[in-house]
């Protein structure tokens, strides 16, 4: 019985030592897969987001980070910003475009290109990544317009008329823009900048360049026979299972064989501080923001320890202010939007509605030259400066003309409140006595004689003793005193 005692904890021991020796999940042995999804424009929260996702996976040493894309594009200096940063990764990146539907375009397509392996889901495309802010607007699909020989198309060439035609359209606005130096300027330096990320890869160069120049764009399929991309994956776990074995070289040289069959995926989810960007980087909230905090510190000014409007006014003004430095802003129209505030705030004071007009126009003309370039996501929208406009509009109107009036109206408390008011004689000798005003018993001195009982009025007041006179006579209806 002793010796069979004895087997069992020592088994008991063995399994228990066995299994705190082993890794518990392939997380613990170092093979896990971390996701960082990019949904909506690509601004300075997203550069925040894979930042911090890609130094969060260095300190976990995991296997791989796919950086899942939906995106239409967004600001240069936030794409360079992450492309720097996947560059520099000692973790392999895997940029997937994903779930069927997605893009990746305009700033979308260069990221991709960074990544050390480009995937895409079935049903995805990338492509189209002229600068957009040197490009004007996409134009419309013309017409019955004719083609370019001025011939008749054939019943079987009439449904590819209107796409051709889209397409010859584009490709002679891309070139007349072209011929401005410095909008050739920017667009080379694109074409330069993707296509030494694609021979970095091993992708080809001549499609990116003529994604940027020509703003072509490609389906997952196309691009995966154009080897713009490495692979097509239906879902995640397809996407790992291809993955397993793959060989690619990281920041510093060094190679490294991907071990990803069996590795445990996570999701990363945004910081504190990329969720905080995420919301005051929006056009709208900024320039929100800062009418707030303009409009509070002139409260404030005009209206001396209310408190509450200087404080909440300095704090969104300080947040606006940080947020319009992270973003394209055109400082000629933040200019102007002041100005426009200074002569809301001058009609307010001085009507005279030229003014008050002069300062709506330079307002809205300020607003809609604020954010510069047109990247997707970073407009502001029409909707947001009229109501805008209009609020602020009223509250200079309203609210700063009432404080201007009750500024200028009579003072309803104190010694100057007194003065105008009927004072009944209580008692009279000389030149002094006691009179009830406002309520209450007042010892009163005036240059007149007053019997009890008659009515006077208040001249003045000298410490606590009404000056008082007689009340001058009312004219009658008639026009007789």
């Amino acid at each position: 019985m002793q010796t069979m005692k004895a087997a069992l904890v020592a088994a008991i021991t063995v399994v228990a030592l066995t299994c705190c020796l082993r890794p518990s999940s392939a997380e613990e042995s170092g093979r896990v897969a971390l996701i960082v999804s990019i949904d909506g424009a690509i601004g300075p929260a997203s550069a925040s987001y894979v930042k911090e996702a890609l130094a969060k996976a260095s300190e976990r040493h995991a296997e791989v980070v796919l950086l899942r894309m939906n995106t239409p594009g967004g600001l240069n200096s936030s794409m360079r910003e992450i492309i720097a940063d996947v560059l520099a990764s000692p973790i392999p990146v895997v940029g997937y475009v994903a779930p069927s539907g997605a893009h990746a375009a305009s700033a979308g397509t260069y990221i991709l290109y960074a990544t050390h392996i480009a995937a895409m889901a079935p049903g995805t495309n990338i492509g189209a990544a002229t600068p957009v802010q040197i490009g004007g607007p996409l134009p419309g699909l013309p017409g019955g317009a004719p083609d370019k020989g001025g011939k008749d198309k054939k019943d079987g060439d009439q449904q590819s008329e209107p796409k051709d035609q889209a397409k010859d359209q584009l490709k002679d606005q891309l070139k007349d823009q072209l011929k401005d130096p410095m909008t050739a300027k920017a667009t080379n330096d694109a074409v330069a900048f993707i296509r030494s990320l694609a021979e970095l890869r091993g992708r080809n160069v001549d499609w990116a360049e003529k994604a940027v120049r020509e703003a072509a764009t490609l389906s997952a399929n196309g691009a995966l026979e154009a080897h713009a991309i490495d692979l097509v994956a239906r879902d995640q776990a397809e996407l790992l299972r291809q993955l397993d074995g793959r060989v690619v070289e990281v920041a510093g040289g060094r190679t490294q064989r991907l071990a990803t069959k069996d590795a445990v995926v996570e999701a990363i989810d945004p910081g504190r501080i990329s969720r905080f960007l995420a919301v005051i980087t929006d056009p709208n909230v900024a320039f929100i923001l800062l009418m707030i905090g303009i409009y509070g510190l002139i409260f404030e000014f005009m209206s001396p320890g209310a408190v509450a409007p200087g404080v909440i006014g300095a704090i969104c003004l300080l947040i606006g202010l940080y947020a319009l430095n992270l973003l394209p802003v055109n400082y000629a129209g933040f200019a102007l939007m002041l100005v426009g505030l200074v002569l809301l705030t001058i009609e307010a004071f001085n009507p005279t509605v030229v003014i008050g007009l002069g300062g709506i126009i330079a307002f809205v003309l300020g607003a809609l030259m604020l954010f510069r370039g047109e990247a997707p996501g970073y407009q502001l929208s029409w909707w947001v400066i009229g109501i805008t406009t209009a609020v602020f509009t009223g509250f200079a109107l309203v609210v700063l003309g009432s404080l201007r009036r009750i500024r200028k109206a009579p003072a309803l408390v104190g010694a100057k409140a007194m003065r105008g008011l009927p004072a009944e004689v209580l008692d009279w000798n000389g030149n002094e006595g006691h009179v009830f005003a406002h309520g209450e018993r007042w010892q009163a001195r005036g240059a007149e004689t007053f019997m009890p009982g008659e009515m006077a009025e208040v001249a003045g007041v000298t410490d606590l003793t009404l000056l008082i006179r007689r009340a001058p006579a009312r004219t009658g209806e008639g026009g007789t005193s």
